[in-house]
């Protein structure tokens, strides 16, 4: 059942014989329940299960629990990291603005955390190995490894669906053969990774780019069809970058994010079909679910450009471009990470103040916002003849705005006009030379 053609070439992969004890990221589906009893049956190693609770919509975690615990999991910690997980990874996703690729809202950012918990859990626990479920065809594996060694050099990994040879058929058999609980069907061949910040679907018909995904068998946010048929205005209010309230309700980060989900599904918000670049090269297709984090990043870009200059507008668009790069490209721990957050956070400062966004058949727009920092005036901008600015001050605005424009047109045709005077004379100069050749051959 091993694959043959995979070879342990790194320092950090655990390697059978010396492994002792390992912290194995468990959500107790298919994959992680095989590789719990394969780790014990390869390995001989004991096994210690982490689940977390990120805010997950469907997971039972004392049904989790107890499934690690009936196939020989030595120990099964079940955390509930909601807040740690709102409060220090979405808050900087959100300062950020951070999207991949235009839609993605990188909800896989909680795999930074999971790497942090399991080797807090490891270190508690004396594991000297930590282990996953990702295939190596994925980002994920990326994420979690890079992260655990660079936070601990020494630990070693394993990654056991890049070791074994089994395929979604022998994976069955093999979880029937020990005693594992199988809940896929047929009729639903397709994957979820799910936490607070959204639900990515993939396998299925969707792995086909000339199929169109079958969502009603699968979306948890309402089809169009199924939203209500009035507009639904929504008042969120924010604090230095971060959403603080619902409605004038205030609430923690984790509350009012899983609030907005519930608010976001009824009206089908936040539904994507993406094509994305993965780290390893491929380009793979996912339906993602972002109800509660497309509310919440379409107000947060709207009050931080309220807020904030142009010039600042203009360069936030950069750093937010590279920090969502990094932030899906497995970069957590490097140190432009903590200069990017830190430039994030000092313009949020003054990101206070509400918006009011209207919800309506999968849309989200903001249609007001108030803050008593923006750089906004309605006696200057008004189109009525008893505002404050000063309309004499703008041709002279518009004369050295343009100079340089202007030069730049003055000399491009000035020399156009030399060009086409010498083309002229060159053309001149051939016609009279065409005809003193033309009378000498008369002669």
């Amino acid at each position: 059942m091993e694959n043959i053609n995979y070879a342990k070439i790194s320092s950090y992969e655990g390697k059978m014989g010396e492994v002792k004890k390992v912290v194995l990221l468990y959500s107790g589906g298919l994959d992680t329940s095989c590789i719990l009893k394969w780790i014990q049956d390869k390995y001989k190693a004991e096994v210690i299960t982490l689940t977390m609770d990120l805010g997950q919509q469907v997971d039972d975690l004392k049904k989790i629990k107890a499934k690690a615990l009936k196939l020989g999991a030595l120990k099964a910690y079940v955390v509930d990291a909601k807040d740690e997980f709102a409060d220090k990874y979405l808050s900087k996703m959100i300062k950020a603005n951070g999207t991949y690729q235009e839609d993605y809202y990188i909800s896989t950012i909680s795999r930074y955390i999971m790497a942090e918990k399991a080797i807090e859990i490891a270190k508690l626990e004396g594991a000297d190995c930590i282990a996953h479920g990702c295939t190596g065809k994925g980002n994920d594996q990326v994420r979690i490894e890079a992260t655990a060694i660079s936070m601990n050099p020494k630990i070693k990994i394993i990654a056991p669906v890049r070791e074994w040879a089994m395929g979604r058929e022998k994976e069955i058999k093999y979880a029937k053969e020990h005693g594992i609980e199988v809940v896929q069907k047929e009729d639903f061949p397709y994957s979820s990774d799910d936490n607070m910040w959204g639900v990515t679907w993939e396998s299925g018909e969707i792995e086909d780019n000339n199929e169109i995904p079958k969502i009603e068998k699968f979306l948890t946010v309402n089809q169009i069809k199924d939203t209500p048929d009035e507009p639904e205005i929504l008042e969120l209010g924010f604090k230095k970058g971060v959403p603080v309230s619902i409605n004038g309700e205030k609430m923690k980060l984790s509350t009012l994010i899983q609030k907005l989900n519930k608010i976001g599904a009824l009206h089908g918000i936040g539904v994507k079909y993406m094509i994305e670049d993965r780290l390893v090269g491929l380009k793979i297709r996912g339906v993602y679910e972002h109800p509660g984090a497309e509310i919440i990043m379409k107000a947060h870009k709207k009050i931080e450009l309220f807020v904030s200059t142009r010039t600042q507008n203009e360069f936030k668009k950069t750093i937010d471009h590279k920090w969502a790069h990094m932030c899906y490209s497995a970069l957590w721990m490097d140190p432009l990470m903590d200069d990017l957050n830190v430039f994030c956070d000092n313009v949020n400062q003054k990101v206070t103040g509400t918006t009011k966004l209207k919800l309506f058949k999968g849309n989200v727009d903001v249609v007001a916002l108030d803050s008593p920092y923006a750089l906004y005036d309605k006696n200057l901008v008004t189109f009525n003849t008893d505002n404050t600015f000063n309309q004499n001050w703008s041709p002279s605005f518009i004369e050295i705005y343009s100079q340089q424009m202007k030069m730049a047109q003055q000399i491009k045709n000035k020399v156009n006009e030399k060009t086409e005077s010498k083309s002229v004379e060159v053309e001149k100069s051939l016609l009279e030379e065409s005809q003193n050749i033309a009378e000498k051959v008369i002669i």
